[in-house]
């Protein structure tokens, strides 16, 4: 295991299980200090807990990202704990009607993903940005998209890609506004990976399992552990010269 976050403080939002948790533990399995967020608490300990046992240091913060206050308030209590946001991974998202056609998409459905997968984000790059470009070394912004969000092909889910598609737009956007303040932001696209999210309505993790033989040239979902090691990649000093990217990581169903 190597040590690329030695001394580094990390933020994760939607920390509390899934994709979020992955990478919350594998920055720590580095040497990272991390912040784990989330609208609810109980899981955030639970990520914390597996954090320490490791014997890592981390801390669980309740925000909600579609507040522009509890995102600062969020970045606050990274710097007033660790000295320091190095890093910062904006991950939390939501699936909503999933399953449904453009037209039969609740406007409640569609504004809760804009909120939170769209609003959500934005808010929480103006908020690190502020801090990073002000602190020597700038820092390392990742955020999560889908594949989705490329090709928008995967029935009843053109709502949630749209919003997936703002995220990567935002990125490259973000990107070429903020490398001058030495905040590099690129992002991450998972396809089907081994999360609730990617089962559809009434599907087992067996039926997953059979579809994905067909659906993906791979074979099989991405493990989170995969998908953690590309957001880690672009984070760290590997990744130096790598401004405005989207990885997609989805065993080449976009190729």
């Amino acid at each position: 295991m190597t040590h690329r976050f030695t001394d580094r403080t990390a933020l994760v939002t939607g920390a509390g299980s899934g994709i979020g948790r992955a990478v919350a533990l594998a920055f720590a399995a580095e040497g990272a200090q991390v912040v784990v967020a989330g609208r609810r608490r109980e899981p955030l300990d639970e990520t914390v807990a597996l954090i320490e046992q490791a014997g890592g240091k981390a801390l669980a913060v309740t925000a909600d990202v579609t507040r522009s206050a509890d995102i600062q308030a969020l970045v606050d209590a990274t710097v007033d704990r660790f000295g320091s946001l190095d890093v910062a991974v904006n991950n939390a998202g939501v699936l909503e009607a999933g399953g449904r056609p453009v037209a039969d998409v609740p406007e409640d459905a569609w504004r809760r993903m804009l909120d939170i997968n769209v609003t959500g984000v934005l808010l929480a790059l103006q908020a690190e940005v502020r801090r990073m470009r002000t602190q020597p070394g700038g820092g390392a912004i990742v955020n999560i998209a889908s594949r989705i969000g490329v090709h928008g092909r995967i029935p009843g889910t053109t709502a949630y890609a749209a919003t997936k598609a703002a995220v990567s737009i935002l990125t490259r956007g973000a990107a070429l506004d903020h490398i001058a303040d030495g905040v590099r932001i690129n992002a991450v696209s998972p396809g089907a990976s081994a999360t609730p999210m990617s089962l559809r309505p009434g599907e087992t993790e067996a039926d997953r399992a059979e579809r994905m033989k067909t659906d993906v040239p791979l074979g099989r979902v991405s493990t989170v552990k995969e998908i953690a090691a590309a957001v880690l990649y672009l984070a760290s000093d590997d990744a130096a010269s790598v401004v405005g990217a989207d990885l997609v990581v989805d065993g080449g169903s976009t190729a």
